[in-house]
């Protein structure tokens, strides 16, 4: 289980950091908004802080645990650390650091550094709720171990330094999503055991804060030198991840009251810069998965404010934040899929506690409804393993208030419209459900993909975006696009001339036009901008329409080359078994044997398909990712080659 918990961390968390053009956020828009600035001045936010000696946002005794948290939980965490005890502190070597640049593998040295981390957190949970002492030697020892390192991001951030070098220099530290999480670690572990670590040592907490303060806050004077606190660039999900582990690590840490307010100001300040990337409609470009790292810590972040000025800082009626809030129930599918445009996963496992906990902040029940029904189907998010570690705190004190109900169920969002990022998605009552999107090539986590769509039934993938592989140092380099999962050639897209979609965000959507009717969902759209000069487009309107009267979902293109194509494709992405031989219909079984059509025109194309490389560091994933079932590839040809002309599919249940 930590095995996957550490993959999982990984993935989503050595994805967020590159700051590409090609992976910024949709429309590239930066509204300079200033919430939380235009409405809290830095005297007003000093007065209402709380001093660090009153402020309790957690129990302090094993009692006050007992008495506010599910005691299954606490039995957890007790487990969690006993297995921690028995673990060796993992070593973190020089050669481990240099592994990224001489093989361009991230996972050997995120498994030795995430997990000194994983460890030290079981250990001081364990010990905070259960209180007796067994446990501190080995917490002594991991916070030492970490106090030790030049560094405590990843070497694929190094990028930062001046060096740029495999190895970080000592002499320029930065900040990294790594190294704020590394500070949270060590302000919890202060917060709950710092005056049993005294008893051991009066030098480790001073240790403590000597290596925070010179990795961490120092660094952060010079913010124009990290792209996740540009003000006139998009930021994307590093912002509130990061900003919400500083604010933990300052508030609970910085003795010096002047110093801690000015740090704590300025915190909340950056996280402005993440709410003016943001679009009107407070969509998350980077996907669902991204926004449990992106608008979920940017409520992680409000909620430590919020509880550090008893109440005084909140903007949860702002209609930004209500908006950013509700994105992630607008693009959940079924079960545990959810919408996966870009880089985000199809699968995840929602923090059904943290739901319900933002749903109630910003007073929207379907917000929380979502939480208790996810809470229900897939437990509690708690304890020390991954990130985010405040936010998991608080859900094991939310343990108490709400319990695991698997009946417990919420009204799913018949359609919604994003008009910002462009994404629109809608379910039909017989079970289909259809995602597409327009947009443009220099998204956050960008794949080549304006006009992609997806198709579920009765909550199971039949047209699907393949998703992305591993992360390695070639994925956010210079050769991303290389990479097949991120090409429009092996999206739900034509392939015209031979040629797919470049990266950048000139290849774009034009006309984009959505149409929400009781009978009808739909995003019209001319994706020719999308194309090179060289496939000779002039324009290629796409129409994506789920027909709640035909109970189908419908793909339209009209057409316009600038000559007589040499070749025309259109591509279909599926992980159902493929059964072609019916002329004319598709037979796609899913995994839960329902089967699927998708009805084309035999007169004018031919069927064939094939299953991209699994093989390789990149791909290793998709041996596992859709449970196993291997992704293929459906590809139909274009038999009648015409500069212009019209053709649809349409995909139902059968």
């Amino acid at each position: 289980m930590m095995k996957q918990l550490l993959a999982f961390a990984l993935l989503v968390a050595l994805s967020a950091g590159t700051q590409l053009a090609s992976m910024q956020p949709a429309r590239a828009q930066v509204t300079p908004r200033n919430i939380l600035a235009q409405k809290y001045s830095q005297s007003a936010f000093t007065e209402a802080l709380i001093p660090l000696d009153q402020w309790a946002p957690y129990p302090k005794t094993a009692e006050e645990w007992r008495s506010k948290t599910d005691p299954a939980e606490l039995a957890k965490i007790i487990k969690a650390g006993e297995e921690a005890l028995e673990k060796p502190i993992p070593i973190v070597t020089a050669s481990l650091l240099l592994d990224f640049t001489r093989s361009g593998d991230r996972e050997r040295h995120a498994a030795a550094s995430f997990g000194r981390r994983n460890q030290l957190m079981n250990l001081v949970l364990a010990e905070a709720v259960e209180g007796k002492d067994r446990f501190m030697e080995a917490i002594l020892n991991s916070v030492w171990a970490i106090c030790e390192e030049t560094y405590w991001g990843v070497p694929a951030h190094l990028s930062a330094q001046k060096a740029k070098n495999g190895l970080p220099d000592v002499q320029d530290p930065t900040v990294d999503l790594f190294g704020a999480e590394t500070a949270g670690v060590l302000a919890l572990t202060d917060y709950f055991l710092g005056a049993k670590l005294d008893k051991m040592s009066p030098l480790v907490r001073p240790r403590i804060y000597f290596e925070t303060n010179k990795k961490i806050f120092e660094p952060l004077k010079d913010p124009k030198r990290y792209g996740w606190l540009s003000t006139t660039n998009p930021v994307n999900n590093w912002n509130p991840w990061i900003v919400s582990n500083l604010l933990i690590a300052d508030l609970l840490l910085e003795k010096d009251a002047q110093k801690r307010g000015d740090n704590a100001y300025q915190y909340m300040v950056f996280l402005d810069r993440y709410f003016n990337s943001l679009g009107d409609d407070g969509g998350c470009d980077e996907g669902p998965s991204y926004w449990f790292a992106a608008g979920a810590s940017a409520y992680d972040a409000l909620a430590i404010l919020e509880s550090a000025t008893n109440g005084k800082v909140n903007i949860y009626d702002n209609d930004l934040i209500r908006k950013m809030a509700a994105y992630v129930y607008k693009v959940h599918i079924a079960n545990d899929y959810f919408v996966n445009f870009a880089d985000a996963d199809p699968k995840l496992k929602p923090d059904g506690l943290m739901l319900y906990r933002f749903g109630k902040a910003v007073e929207d029940p379907e917000l929380s409804a979502l939480g208790e029904w996810a809470y229900g189907q897939f437990g509690a998010v708690t304890g020390g393993n991954g990130f985010q570690r405040p936010r998991k705190v608080w859900n094991l004190l939310t343990t108490s208030e709400l319990k695991q109900d698997q009946s417990k169920t919420y009204k799913q969002v018949a359609q919604s419209w994003l008009s910002d990022i462009e994404v629109l998605t809608a379910r039909s009552d017989n079970g289909l459900y259809l995602a597409t999107h327009a947009g443009h090539n220099a998204e956050s986590h960008n794949h080549n993909d304006v006009g992609d769509f997806i198709v579920y039934a009765d909550g199971e993938p039949v047209i699907v975006d393949a998703g992305r592989g591993n992360y390695t140092a070639r994925t956010f380099s210079p050769k991303r696009y290389e990479l097949w999962f991120t090409q429009s050639k092996y999206h739900n897209l034509p392939v015209i001339n031979g040629l797919g979609q470049p990266a950048g965000k000139q290849f774009n959507a034009r006309n984009v036009k959505s149409n929400v009717t009781e009978k009808e969902v739909s995003l019209a759209m001319d994706i020719a901008p999308a194309y090179p000069q060289e496939a000779g487009v002039q324009n290629w309107n796409r129409l994506v329409k789920l027909n709640r009267s035909k109970n189908a979902v419908e793909i339209s293109d009209d057409y316009a080359l600038k000559q007589k194509p040499d070749s025309l494709q259109q591509i279909f992405m599926t992980v159902c078994k493929v059964d072609t031989g019916t002329p004319g219909k598709i037979i796609l079984t899913t995994s839960g044997k329902k089967a699927v059509s998708l009805s084309y025109d035999p007169k004018s194309w031919t069927v064939s398909t094939e299953l991209p490389s699994t093989e390789g560091m990149e791909y290793n994933s998709f041996k596992t990712k859709w449970d196993g079932a291997p992704v293929t590839r459906i590809v139909l040809t274009s038999k009648t080659l015409k500069a212009k002309g019209k053709h649809s599919f349409i995909i139902t249940k059968s």
